[in-house]
């Protein structure tokens, strides 16, 4: 079982997590004293929830896309419907 200080578990958090859904285990410190085990949850590992890509239906692909022509106060006013 590895240590981590609770820094380290903060400013890496997703790096940690993925660690352990794959099976490591770690004591988290904090000021250099151990203050909780981090373990995976007993059972079958998690999977990761699919993402929609953006190139279904309803995805960024199906906005409408605007040329810049002017400033951009301007195409933002127009787009506004303020001009």
């Amino acid at each position: 079982m590895s240590t981590l200080s609770q820094r380290e578990m903060r400013n890496n958090s997703s790096q940690v997590l993925r660690a352990v859904a794959a099976g490591e285990s770690y004591v988290i410190t904090n000021d250099g004293l151990p203050v909780a085990r981090l373990v995976p949850i007993d059972g079958e590992p998690t999977v990761p929830r699919p993402t929609r890509a953006a190139t279904k239906r309803g995805g960024l692909r199906d906005l409408p896309r605007h040329l810049i022509q002017g400033t951009l106060a301007e195409t933002l006013d127009e787009l506004r419907g303020e001009k």
